[in-house]
């Protein structure tokens, strides 16, 4: 595979390390606005459909318009490139994919990313259970009816299909097949999950949630432990296991010293996909912005040296939802109850800091439902509740993990140290946090230990790091009607039997 790649891929170059380097063209990312699924008479039922939902409809007509244009396409070229390959390491439960594209680099980025057949299963693969026409260096034709632009994304759910045109970011792909996934394995009762996943020696597992910039990369990657997974996982009556067979590492500012795993898995086999390198040494600059920040590596999971293979787990003993608070007003650890993790879980907050053209930095509050929100295809509260059953069925803790400020907001406190957010981390892999002794927050109402091992106990609760306690209060309050704000969205929607469920959600809310 890396071989024809090489051979075949044009404008690819082979840097020092033995990776392939290429260029995605024009689109640098993902195009949510150009994602689109096919409404009909079951889908329109079961998907989530409406305010906050990622998904954007077209008829069945316009999918097979473009399907015959993406078809044209691949047909008009002298080689295509054909991936058969499996989709969640559960035996169980694994679907069989196959990925037709027009560039080799897309076909070894598939191969690493999805999980590899043998040559035995390959022989018996037989007939897919979805399939992906690749033709995005052709675009789709902007006046056809749905159409915002030259590209589209197109998934037909009724037949298995996903439809490439426009765009050559590889992620496409990859994240495409997620969706299917948050589709396809609720219906067998098995949740599927936007999170990272490691594995202690005795077996204790931990899922982490987190939306860029939480640290769910780096706090899930843990020499000690096993790492089961970085980004796509589902929880069945087996225990958890990764969607996926490899990795898709972010590149910017990379250096050996930061990431170790991630540097050396980029090596003969890897797919580089828009980073900047030197022509005549082959030397990769990862400070290089030019392109785009979103530089990434796709490489195969076993090029991590602690990674679990075959990437299975028991049933998680605790679920880690991660935040960036740059509002300081969280505290750096708190035990969430059934209903408050669901809470949190269907919030999906963080903070990022938002730099504005005249100077002012100041941080703005992002939510995305079940930390995936581009992801999902079910209404939010769907998978909140198969969470709690699992979590409930199988005595999962739940907790809230804040890696941003303390001691005020951004641009007053400071960032929480990364060695007492390990801490933390390693109290609750350990169980010692939960004898803990614990006292409840004002506003949300949420349990923090008042001592960890290696962690100052003044910072454990954010009001005493705080030398201005009206701002405090004040930025609290901010914080908690944001939250309140965004949760209007899924209020109204009924899960469980007499919703008792939603008004259990609700009062583990922020209450002021």
């Amino acid at each position: 595979m890396y071989e024809q790649a090489i051979k075949y891929e044009k404008g690819s170059f082979i840097t020092s390390t033995g990776a392939l380097a290429t260029l995605s063209g024009a689109k640098t990312g993902r195009s949510p606005r150009d994602k689109r699924v096919v409404i009909d008479d079951t889908t329109q039922d079961e998907l989530w459909w409406g305010k906050g939902s990622p998904n954007i409809e077209m008829d069945e007509h316009t999918f097979m318009v473009n399907r015959e244009r993406a078809v044209d396409y691949l047909n008009s070229l002298d080689k295509v490139f054909v991936n058969d390959q499996f989709l969640n390491w559960d035996p169980q439960n694994r679907i069989k994919v196959r990925i037709v594209s027009a560039r080799a680099y897309h076909s070894l980025f598939m191969h690493n990313m999805c999980i590899r057949p043998t040559p035995e299963e390959l022989e018996n693969f037989g007939t897919p259970d979805f399939t992906i026409y690749n033709a995005g260096q052709f675009p789709c034709n902007r006046y056809t009816h749905y159409m915002t632009s030259s590209t589209s994304i197109d998934l037909n759910l009724a037949r298995r299909e996903m439809v490439i045109l426009g765009t050559q970011y590889a992620g496409e792909m990859k994240k495409g097949l997620f969706s299917v996934m948050h589709y396809l394995m609720p219906m067998r009762q098995i949740l599927s999950l936007h999170s990272g996943c490691n594995m202690g020696k005795d077996g204790d597992v931990a899922l982490f949630f987190g939306l860029s910039g939480t640290g769910k990369t780096t706090l899930s990657t843990d020499h000690n432990r096993y790492l089961i997974g970085d980004d796509e996982h589902c929880w069945s009556d087996n225990g958890v296991s990764n969607i996926e067979g490899g990795c898709y590492a972010k590149c910017i500012d990379l250096s050996r010293e930061k990431e170790p795993d991630i540097w050396n898995a980029i090596k003969f086999g890897t797919v580089l996909e828009n980073v900047v390198f030197d022509e005549h040494t082959r030397e990769v600059d990862y400070g290089d912005k030019s392109v785009t920040e979103n530089t990434r590596a796709a490489y195969p999971i076993e090029y991590i040296p602690n990674a679990k293979i075959p990437c299975v787990g028991p049933h998680p003993k605790n679920v880690i939802l991660l935040a960036c608070d740059a509002f300081g007003v969280l505290p750096p650890v708190s035990k969430l109850s059934l209903a408050q993790t669901m809470y949190h879980f269907i919030s999906g907050y963080t903070a990022l800091v938002a730099g504005t053209e005249d100077g002012i930095k100041e941080p703005t509050a992002t939510f995305s439902a079940c930390f995936g929100a581009a992801f999902i295809m079910l209404h939010p509260t769907k998978y909140a509740a198969m969470l709690a059953e699992k979590m409930q069925k199988h005595g999962a803790t739940g907790w809230l993990v804040n890696t941003g400020w303390s001691g005020g907001s951004y641009g007053s406190g400071n960032r929480i140290k990364l060695p007492y957010t390990r801490k933390i981390i390693d109290a609750i892999h350990s169980g010692s946090l939960l004898n803990a002794t614990y006292h409840k927050t004002e506003v949300f109402g949420l349990d923090i230990p008042t001592e960890i091992e290696g962690v100052p106990s003044e910072i454990l609760h954010p009001e005493n790091t705080w030398a201005d306690k009206k701002a405090y209060k004040e930025t609290l309050l901010k914080l908690a009607g944001l939250f309140k704000k965004n949760f209007e969205t899924f209020t109204n929607y009924k899960i469980g039997k007499d919703n008792k469920l939603t008004e259990e959600i609700l009062a583990a809310g922020p209450n002021f």
